[in-house]
This record gives C-alpha cells, structure tokens and sequence, in this order.
C-alpha cells in the first residue's frame, strides 16, 4: 500500500485534534520545508527516522535501451534517503 498526501492528512486529522484544514495546512507546511531544505542542497534530518542527502551525480555514458545506441547522461543532483537506525529495527523486528 502506498501512503498518499490525502493518506497522511487524514491520518494527521484522526491522531490529532485539529480540523481537515488544519491538518491539510499542516502537512503542507512540512512537505515545503522539506522541498525548501533539500532544493538548496541541504541535508534533511528527521530525528528517528532518517536523512535524505542531495548528491551530484556527475555526466556518464549511457546507453539506450530500445536502440543500443550510446548517449551521454548529463550531470544531475539525486536525492538519497539512509534510514536511521531506530526506523530499521522497527522494520525488521515489525515492533
């Protein structure tokens, strides 16, 4: 199962008292400051759960699939995410 903006807004909803829109409002601002942290190139640290690091990734040769030929990939920045430690013992023990 895939869990959605709308999935998370409700789930905000139901655990905390606030109304849809407070909860909407609130998903959202955190969404922004994510997006905002992790465009400027910084690391983003959520204590418990993880970190997402914006890496550059530099240009390659490539090739394409349907035709063999080969292609240059250019450079780009990818985004990584590394697990903290306590989210993988959740994980693995399903506790």
């Amino acid at each position: 199962m895939t869990l959605t903006k709308a999935d998370l807004v409700q789930k905000v909803y139901q655990d905390h008292n606030l109304t849809k829109l407070q909860a909407t409002e609130a998903v959202r601002a955190f969404l922004k400051v994510c997006k905002n942290c992790l465009e400027s190139g910084e690391d983003l640290l959520i204590s418990g759960f993880g970190k997402f690091n914006v890496k550059e990734k530099r240009a390659r040769r490539g090739r394409n699939p349907q035709t063999g030929e080969e292609l240059i990939l250019s450079a780009r920045k990818v985004i990584t995410f590394k697990p903290s430690g306590i989210l993988r013992n959740r994980i693995n023990t399903g506790k």
